[in-house]
C-alpha cells in the first residue's frame, strides 16, 4: 500500500520514541525513508533503539530530553535542526498514565501526568513550531485517546490532559494553517505495550480479556496498524487533512456510546420470543 519512499527526506521528531507505540511508529517511518530524532528521558533506551532503527535506512539520532522541561525541549529541537537541517514533522507521543480512584490522587500525581502529556506537548509544539513557521511548512501529529472527548473514570489526569491536547490540535489547525503547518491527531484504542500495559492492565485481574470483549472486532490493535495510519497522516498524501482526529479502536468507543448496544447480549431465543409477541400484538 505504501511507496517505500513515502517519507523520503522527511525529518521527524518522535517523543517517547524509545519504546512501545512510539518505537513502532518510528520504525515504520524509517522503513519509509525518513530521518529521525527519537527522544525520551532514558538515554540508554533511545540509544539502543536508534541503533536498531539505523538498520532500516535513513539517519537516526537519539537525543535525551524531558518534555516537561521547556529548556531541554528547546535544546533538543535546536540540536535536531543543527544535525538534520530542518524539522518537517513532530510526533507528540510521550505520555504518562496510571489507573486510580480520583479521590486517592495527590496533587503531585495529577500534575505529573498533566506536565508530561499536556505541557510536554505544548513545549515541543512551540519549539518545533518556530522552525516550521520559518520554513512555511510542517506537520504536527498528536497522539490522544477517545476519552479525550468522552471522559473516563479512574484516569482523570490523563483524560484532562488528552482533552487539552485535542483542543490544541484543533486550535492550531486553524491558527497555524497560514504558515503551511497541518495539525492532526490519532486516538488509538487498546494497543498492548509492555510499559503501559503493566500500569493499565495488570495481570491477574482479567482486564485484557474485558478490553477485547468491549471491542466490536473482538481483538486488540496491532502496532503496524497504528504505524501505517500515522505514516499516512504525516505524508504529503494527506496534505488536505487538517484539524482532524482519526480514531483507530475497532469501534470500541462507539460500543460504549450507543445506548442500546448492550442488547447484543440478548440470546437469539429471546429475540424470537419478542418478535412473536410483537406480531401477536399487531393482530
Amino acid at each position: 500500500m505504501f511507496d517505500k519512499q513515502l517519507l523520503s527526506g522527511k525529518n521527524i521528531i518522535v517523543t517517547g520514541g524509545g519504546t512501545g507505540l512510539g518505537k513502532s511508529m518510528a520504525s515504520r517511518f524509517a522503513e519509509l525513508g525518513a530521518n529521525l530524532v527519537i527522544t525520551s528521558r532514558r538515554k540508554d533506551v533511545i540509544s539502543d533503539t536508534a541503533k536498531e532503527l539505523q538498520k532500516l535506512g535513513g539517519e537516526v539520532i537519539a537525543i535525551p530530553c524531558d518534555v516537561r522541561d521547556p529548556d531541554q525541549v528547546e535544546k533538543m529541537v535546536k540540536q535536531t535542526v543543527e544535525e538534520l537541517g530542518s524539522i518537517d514533522i513532530l510526533l507528540n507521543n510521550a505520555a504518562g498514565n496510571f489507573i486510580s480512584p480520583t479521590e486517592n490522587l495527590s496533587p503531585n500525581a495529577f500534575t505529573t501526568v498533566i506536565d508530561i502529556v499536556l505541557n510536554g506537548t505544548f513545549h515541543c509544539t512551540q519549539a518545533a513550531g518556530k522552525f516550521m513557521r520559518k520554513n512555511k511548512s510542517g506537520v504536527i501529529l498528536n497522539i490522544v485517546t477517545t476519552y479525550a472527548w468522552t471522559g473516563s473514570g479512574y484516569v482523570v489526569p490523563s483524560a484532562c490532559a488528552k482533552a487539552g491536547v485535542l483542543a490544541m490540535t484543533r486550535s492550531l489547525a486553524v491558527e497555524w494553517a497560514k504558515y503551511g503547518i497541518r495539525s492532526v491527531a490519532i486516538a488509538p484504542g487498546p494497543f498492548p505495550t509492555k510499559g503501559a500495559w503493566s500500569r493499565l492492565a495488570p495481570p491477574g485481574m482479567g482486564i485484557e480479556k474485558k478490553m477485547k470483549a468491549r471491542v466490536p472486532l473482538k481483538r486488540l490493535g496491532e502496532h503496524i496498524e497504528l504505524a501505517n495510519l500515522a505514516s499516512y497522516l504525516i505524508s504529503d498524501q494527506a496534505s488536505y487533512i487538517n484539524g482532524e482526529v482519526v480514531t483507530i479502536d475497532g469501534g470500541e468507543w462507539l460500543q460504549g456510546a450507543g445506548e442500546m448496544n448492550e442488547l447484543e447480549k440478548i440470546p437469539k431465543a429471546a429475540w424470537k420470543l419478542l418478535e412473536m409477541k410483537r406480531k401477536k400484538k399487531k393482530k
